[in-house]
């Protein structure tokens, strides 16, 4: 499960994992278990390098045990090559997108979420945030589902019924 954050990956990837009856990885989880400190601490000691450079470690860590599950992975995964060559070699991505003013209405006041880009108002930030990574989420994806008017549920099902028809799943 790829996109930005507020795209509802983690929502819907708790969903996908119960409806199909798969294990769940959340990416963020296994980093902050690994580190033993939350995003925001390891960001503050470590800045967005070394946050990046663990992200690689656990879906290298990862991939390797995780065939026939889903993967809620943090909206930045795509930033590095490496990890996507790994997602898509072992499974299918989904990318979920919403519009700007969607993502700044879920995620305006979640302060679990570091600052990705300083000196520009958090509404900037988010603009060129998406518009840096919208080619690599573009070509990562093997589906794209659009979360802005629809429930988690309804996405869900739209997943899992793609998913179906492209004989990914029985």
């Amino acid at each position: 499960m790829l996109g930005y954050r507020g795209t509802g990956k983690s929502v819907i990837a708790k969903i996908l994992s119960k409806e199909l009856g798969r294990k769940l990885y959340r990416m963020d989880d296994l980093i902050v278990q690994t580190a033993g400190k939350s995003i925001p601490e390891i960001v503050k000691q470590e800045g967005w390098p070394g946050f990046r450079k663990l992200e690689s470690a656990v879906v290298g860590r990862v991939v390797g045990e995780a065939q026939d599950s889903v993967i809620d992975c943090g909206g930045g995964v795509v930033l590095d090559d490496n990890n996507m060559v790994l997602l898509k070699r072992e499974g299918k991505c989904v990318l979920l997108t919403a519009g700007l003013s969607t993502i700044i209405r879920r995620i305006k006041k979640d302060r679990n979420r570091p600052s990705l880009q300083e000196g520009l108002s958090f509404e900037e930030e988010q603009k060129k945030i998406l518009d840096d990574r919208h080619e690599k989420y573009q070509s990562a994806a093997d589906f794209i589902c659009d979360t802005s008017s629809r429930g988690p549920g309804e996405t869900a099902r739209e997943i899992i019924a793609f998913f179906k028809e492209q004989g990914w799943l029985k």
